[in-house]
């Protein structure tokens, strides 16, 4: 059986998440316990009603109100679990998964883990047979990452591994040149390791950029064009909006997940080949160099920090909080996992 598909069948046990929806269309995550309750102001919901129960079932608190209990999907579950750093959504995700040519078996290297939201995602399209290794900066993120993934699994999967450090300098010393299927890349400064993807990425693999903003885009594209050793970048970004349905009243939500972050696909060419130019790309155009500095932030490196590009920052106490709370749901969930801060890395995959 492949790894976590039994945490996702059969009736609710001890440790599963479940994701209950009230008669309100409130909706709350429970990690069953034997014993444990939910309290709410309008009655009390016994663990003990859900153990044993057939997923869909629909229970009643001392109160009576009406529960109906489903396991969360995955949407709903990165959505929902600890985080330090901001989740890559689910429409990112799809995109990444699809448009990165994901498949089962692939080797694939991963850098900014995150919260664990994407890696999730990976290990579920490579499957037991393929191998994610992740690669992140800050301990608290892993400790996260870590937590979350093995909440979603049951256990941290075989085919995950986890590295601290900085990515352009372990990608090369844990991989061999043209080694690796795919590269996903979240982060602030990407043209920086240009050089460490193309060392480990095969000939034909396909390199996935995940930013945020246009300036960030904008100057990767640039590097990867003047390197050479890559396809012509290809760009965009995806907004999903839902629909309201009853009757013949249809409509679109006043609401939707608009802009999240921009998307980068590029493909590494074989050694010595040179690659052909965009279709569109008809003439060179000379920006004038101060231009060309006040877009890229040559001349302010500090630019090129979360609050340079105005993203909030993370208190150190809410880290290590959300570290502890992801650490707590994966052993719920059945795993043996290191606690918090330990510094531990996952070196299982092969």
């Amino acid at each position: 059986m492949a790894v976590g598909a039994e945490h996702r069948r059969g009736p609710f046990k001890v440790g599963d998440r479940v994701q209950v929806t009230d008669e309100r269309r409130r909706v709350h995550t429970l990690t069953l316990k034997e014993g444990g309750e939910f309290h709410t102001h309008v009655g009390v919901l016994f663990h003990d009603q859900l153990i044993g129960q057939p997923e869909g079932s629909v229970v009643e608190n001392t109160e009576g109100v009406r529960y109906q209990a489903l396991r969360p999907l995955l949407k709903d579950f990165v959505l929902s679990m600890p985080r330090g750093a901001t989740v890559v959504y689910p429409k990112d995700a799809g995109q990444i998964v699809t448009m990165g040519d994901i498949y089962p078996g692939a080797r694939v290297v991963e850098a900014g883990v995150g919260s664990g939201a994407l890696t999730i995602s990976l290990l579920r399209a490579v499957g037991d047979t393929g191998m994610v290794h992740s690669f992140e900066r800050r301990e608290e993120f892993a400790d996260i990452a870590r937590g979350n993934i093995a909440a979603m699994f049951g256990e941290v999967p075989p085919s995950f591994r986890l590295s601290l450090g900085d990515f352009q300098e372990r990608v090369v010393e844990e991989h061999e040149p043209g080694s690796v299927d795919r590269v996903v890349l979240d982060m602030l400064s990407p043209w920086e390791c240009i050089d460490a993807v193309a060392t480990v990425l095969a000939p034909g693999g396909v390199w996935v950029n995940y930013v945020a903003t246009v300036t960030q885009l904008s100057r990767v594209i640039e590097a990867i064009r003047a390197d050479g050793r890559f396809t012509e970048p290809e760009a965009f970004e995806s907004m999903v909006r839902g629909w309201h349905v009853e009757g013949l009243a249809v409509r679109p939500d006043h609401r939707m997940v608009a802009h999240t972050g921009f998307l980068m696909t590029v493909r590494r060419l074989a050694d010595g080949a040179v690659g052909i130019p965009g279709a569109r790309r008809v003439k060179e155009v000379n920006f004038p160099a101060e231009d060309v500095s006040a877009w890229t932030a040559d001349h302010d490196p500090e630019a090129w920090t979360h609050e340079g590009l105005g993203e909030r920052g993370l208190s150190a106490k809410k880290l290590r909080r959300s570290a502890r709370d992801a650490v707590a749901m994966g052993r719920a969930a059945g795993a043996d996992l290191p606690d918090a801060g330990s510094g531990a890395e996952v070196t299982q995959a092969e």
